[in-house]
């Protein structure tokens, strides 16, 4: 069982982001992985604005990185980029913090104008932190997910079906991260 966080750098607490990353989450945990979230938002705004690494929550955030076999990174687009939050914390990670490590990196946004945020814009600072794998990332249309007031989200069946895939191949690859040795 590999340990996955899975980070919402959605800046809303509402968010159609957020939301498809918890429901991708039931799926890895159904595959057998430890899931740990982590909503960006919930970093205070004092740590990121002001670049503060040492901050316990920060220092947390780092750790979870550093515990962590794989990373699922999803974000809305703003602005043909993706959320300045999620830069925020990132920023403030230890330059190799993704090292060793296979990312799948998820957008949403409203338009399919904003396709290459993942190829264009994360990918290479996910490349610049070491990641050992970025996954073939995934675009989501606002409009194709559903999200409802209990809670739930629905997809559209298109968008279901390539999410599976993407996922699955993510999880798959996670079994095949060599483990550290323990120490006797």
């Amino acid at each position: 069982m590999a340990t996955v966080l899975s980070v919402s750098g959605s800046p809303s607490a509402s968010s159609r982001t957020g939301r498809l990353l918890r429901h991708l989450d039931a799926r890895l945990t159904a595959q057998g992985h430890e899931v740990i979230p982590l909503d960006v938002r919930a970093v205070p705004a004092e740590a990121l604005c002001g670049a503060d690494a040492r901050h316990p929550a920060v220092v947390a955030v780092s750790e979870l990185f550093e515990r962590a076999d794989g990373v699922v990174i999803g974000t809305p687009v703003y602005k043909a980029a993706y959320a300045g939050v999620l830069k925020a914390l990132l920023d403030l990670l230890p330059q190799h913090a993704l090292s060793g490590k296979s990312v799948l990196p998820l957008a949403t946004g409203g338009t399919l104008a904003h396709v290459l945020v993942i190829d264009y814009a994360l990918r290479p600072v996910l490349a610049s932190m070491g990641a050992a794998h970025i996954a073939q990332g995934w675009f989501t249309l606002d409009q194709d997910i559903t999200a409802h007031e209990d809670g739930s989200l629905v997809l559209a069946p298109a968008a279901a079906e390539s999410l599976r895939h993407v996922v699955d191949v993510f999880s798959a690859g996670l079994h095949r991260i060599p483990r550290p040795a323990l120490a006797s």
